[in-house]
């Protein structure tokens, strides 16, 4: 059985095996960015998107598509503001 995909970074349909989110030209750029994503995390485990956003350049409705494909995951932290 093969599905007919939809690239989410070029847009071109596409058929695969399994369902994916982006084509086989464009999955170098998504793991470029996931990767970039990956190492600011390690550095700063608390970030969100928006901080991940403006630090990397990527849209930050790119790294919440990660979240949503199960790349990456998310959690329920607390903030508190840093002394003076």
């Amino acid at each position: 059985m093969l599905y007919t995909n939809i690239c989410k970074h070029c847009h071109k349909e596409f058929r695969s095996k399994i369902r994916t989110y982006c084509c086989k030209n464009c999955r170098e750029q998504d793991e470029e960015q996931l990767d970039d994503i990956v190492e600011y995390l390690r550095l700063y485990p608390n970030s969100n998107a928006l901080q991940i956003s403006e630090e990397l350049g990527i849209h930050p409705y790119e790294v919440l598509k990660f979240v949503e494909e199960g790349w990456l995951t998310h959690s329920r932290g607390t903030f508190s503001k840093l002394p003076d």
